[in-house]
Parts: structure tokens; C-alpha cells; sequence
């Protein structure tokens, strides 16, 4: 199935957008960081041969999406959410399944749980629930913070994005490269991909600014927290560096109907590292469009 690229005019900016497939039934991918649309190339086809019209946006201050606000506030999730629902108003679509990895997962979370537009199903790939998060640092997980010790680094201004677009954006090669089980996916290619993406003007700030204003602002990433309604599928890749496995634990209190697949020996890439088995396990949760 083609993967073609096109322009998607919302909330202002003007979103690059891969798209496979077509019809009413939309399934949007939210990438995370430091990803972009790219992360997708596995899925959308699979998506588009279930029937949906499969769409992956760059997302704000990502990649060939303009504008790249250069304010923290403009990350906000509230100014986010404002982002996935215009694109959703944007596709004219009747019916909607929400997928996110990394930072789209936790966008997704989000989105899902204030209900900002109907979805028929949600998706989420390695990233756990904001409130469990939350949950699991005030507890004094001291495992989970030294995992996490780049989400503090990240506020300190300036410093980290001359870091991560240093020598050609190598910080960038190394998070793909250095985190996955199974680097096959994972060629120079694709890393001169991610590479050229985070060196675009305003990119690097763009795309830290989402964790500074997690952090500093927090809106309605800070909650409160609905249930989610929609049927809701965790799948995640058991040998995350970045994120313990033990994240999962207490998510069935934010969601009516929730399944979750863990799939051992695969990274935090897991979309991109397994895709084989990401798929099988969307075919057969997914009802199709």
C-alpha cells in the first residue's frame, strides 16, 4: 500500500501529514519524541489494508510541520489536544481510532480521557497512563527517576538542544540506535532521517518544549482523570530503557475496557523495532473500518 505525504491545514499550522488508504474511518498516529511521522512507515499500510484511512501527522514543532512556536506554552498538552482535534475536524472523518507512541501515547491519553472528540478505540505503545506516572515518582520509584533523569535535564534552557543537535545530531542516532534490542530497522538511513528532522530550524526547541511544559505548566496532563470509555489496548515493548514495565500496574483503574500486550525483548521503539508483531496484534484487536 502506498504511503503518499500531504499538507493538512489545522489550528493554525500546517501539518505534513503521511496518509495510506482511504474512507471515513480514520486511524491517527501521534509520534513521540525524538520521532516524527517516519515512526509510522510499518503500520499505515496495514492500517490502510484493514480499510481505514491511516494518517501520520509530524506533529507541533516536529519536522516539516510550520510553524515551530518557539514559547513553552505554546506545548502545553490543552494547546496539543487543540492540535489532534482540529486535525480529526480536518479529515472529515465519521469514525475515529487513536494510536500514540511515546509522547503521542501520552497526548492520546490525554485527548482520550477529556473526550475532546468521540473515538471508537485507543492505542497506546509504550507509555503509561499520566496518572500512574504521576503515582509511581510520588511514591519515590527510584528506579523509574533515574530512568527518567533527561525529562530534568530537558528544563534546563538552551543546553539540551545544543546537546542533542551536536556532531550532526549524533545524541539523536544514539537514542534510536543505542536503545533498540534489534537495531535492524534502525539503518543509518533512518537515523540520517531522524538526524536531518531534529536539525530543522526550531525543531530541537520545538520538541523539548513538550517536556517543559509537562513540567512547568501542566494543564490537563496534571488531571483529573475520567475513565476512558472507548475499548482501550496497551501494547508495550518489555525492554524499555526509558520506561519500567512495572508503569503498567494500576492502569485498569483509568479505563473501562482495557487489554494490554507486552511483547518481551523488544526496546521503547517497539512500532519500529517489531513491527511484525506490533501489526499481528493490531490485526486481530482491531474490528477493521
Amino acid at each position: 500500500m502506498t504511503i503518499t505525504t500531504r499538507t493538512v491545514e489545522a489550528n493554525g499550522f500546517r501539518f505534513a501529514v503521511d496518509e495510506a488508504g482511504g474512507g471515513d474511518h480514520l486511524a491517527l498516529c501521534l509520534h513521540g519524541f525524538p520521532e516524527s511521522r517516519f515512526s509510522w512507515r510499518f503500520q499505515l499500510p496495514l492500517l490502510a489494508a484493514m480499510g481505514y484511512r491511516a494518517w501520520a501527522p509530524d506533529l507541533r514543532g516536529y519536522g516539516e510541520t510550520e510553524p515551530k512556536p518557539k514559547a513553552v506554552k505554546a506545548y502545553l498538552i490543552d494547546r496539543l489536544m487543540e492540535d489532534v482535534g482540529a486535525i480529526i475536524d480536518a479529515s472529515g472523518a465519521k469514525r475515529v481510532t487513536l494510536i500514540g507512541h511515546d509522547w503521542g501515547a501520552g497526548l492520546a491519553w490525554a485527548f482520550a480521557a477529556n473526550a475532546v472528540r468521540p473515538l471508537e478505540r485507543l492505542v497506546i505503545m509504550n507509555v503509561p497512563h499520566p496518572a500512574v506516572m504521576s503515582a509511581h515518582l510520588a511514591k519515590g520509584n527510584l528506579r523509574q527517576l533515574r530512568r527518567s533523569w533527561y525529562m530534568f535535564f530537558f528544563q534546563i534552557p538552551g543546553l539540551p538542544e545544543a546537546m542533542m543537535t551536536a556532531r550532526g545530531a549524533r545524541a539523536i542516532r544514539n537514542a534510536f540506535h543505542g536503545m533498540a534490542v534489534d537495531k535492524t530497522n534502525f539503518s543509518d538511513d533512518v537515523l540520517d532521517r531522524y538526524a536531518a528532522d531534529a536539525q530543522r530550524p526550531g525543531a530541537m526547541t520545538g520538541m523539548i518544549n513538550w517536556y517543559r511544559a509537562a513540567f512547568q505548566l501542566g494543564g490537563k496532563m496534571r488531571g483529573p482523570w475520567p475513565v476512558i470509555e472507548p475499548p482501550t489496548l496497551i501494547v508495550w515493548g518489555e525492554e524499555d530503557a526509558a520506561l519500567g514495565v512495572e508503569l503498567l500496574d494500576g492502569t485498569e483503574a483509568y479505563v473501562r475496557d482495557l487489554t494490554i500486550r507486552r511483547l518481551p525483548g523488544v526496546s521503547h521503539w517497539v512500532q519500529q523495532e517489531a513491527p511484525e508483531k506490533v501489526n499481528a496484534i493490531l490485526r486481530e484487536w482491531l474490528p477493521g473500518a
